[in-house]
């Protein structure tokens, strides 16, 4: 066998290419490290994480979805600070449209290196604040901007997307007027869960109703097919989670 005419060089093997010489890297991470890396992070979320705090998991989604507090747990354990840019934003206070883009970076702390850049916008057009006031809700819409640029770059930075899917309120939510026959029927473990969420919120029975039948066109969560009983409960949490961060606003 011939031996190579190019031999390796400060870690770079040169070939040829369209007569012009050009060159590529090693792997620097070998196939059983990355690997290694990959089996630590996966035992530091069933050790550490928890599940409906830092992720949580919807019936009909592979993936567990990572939440705020399980981005911001990785960016610790990983030794990430966080910087974030508003880098468009809308406020039309006459009309009561707002809307902000958000570019979180992360930044390593041992050397100062950027690690990873993400992603986030939210608007008051969204139908999680279809029933808000919107001038209310300027402070949480760019915090959610914020929190969907966070966990785009966490996802990035910790190559943790393999685990996690994105945040659920980020899922599009194709919704349809319920028909009959129609898909299969809601599960009880469906519905057992949204009552739950709307008993967890203190929501009013006829207002969980008022929006089901605004959403999906049925009078009943037992009408609801397998499908929209998924959609309802990601409407809820994410509902629930706005309400939350209210709250906290509020208190701070």
């Amino acid at each position: 066998m011939e031996t190579s005419k190019h031999p390796l060089k400060n870690n770079i093997v040169p070939f040829f290419g369209n007569g012009e010489i050009v060159s590529l890297p090693n792997i620097v991470v070998s196939s059983s490290e990355s690997k290694r890396r990959i089996e630590e992070l996966q035992t530091f979320v069933e050790e550490v994480m928890v599940k409906g705090v830092d992720y949580g998991l919807v019936d009909g989604f592979s993936k567990p979805t990572l939440l705020k507090p399980g981005a911001e747990k990785l960016c610790d354990v990983f030794g990430f600070s966080k910087t974030a840019d508003v880098v468009n934003r809308i406020e039309q206070w006459d009309s009561g449209i707002f809307a902000y883009e958000v570019k979180m970076t992360l930044i390593r702390k041992d050397n100062g290196l950027v690690e990873a850049e993400g992603l986030g916008s939210c608007n008051s057009r969204e139908s999680s604040f279809q029933q808000q006031d919107p001038y209310t809700i300027v402070n949480t819409v760019l915090k959610m901007a914020k929190k969907r640029a966070l966990i785009d770059a966490v996802l990035s930075a910790t190559r943790s997307s393999g685990i996690f899917t994105q945040d659920i309120e980020d899922f599009p939510q194709a919704k349809t007027k319920a028909i009959k026959g129609g898909g299969e029927q809601a599960t009880k473990a469906q519905l057992q869960k949204i009552f739950r969420i709307v008993n967890e919120m203190d929501m009013p029975t006829d207002v969980a109703k008022e929006l089901m039948k605004m959403t999906f066109g049925v009078e009943r969560s037992t009408q609801l097919t397998k499908k929209q009983a998924s959609d309802f409960i990601q409407d809820l949490l994410v509902l629930k989670e706005v309400r939350t961060m209210d709250e906290q606003i509020h208190i701070d």
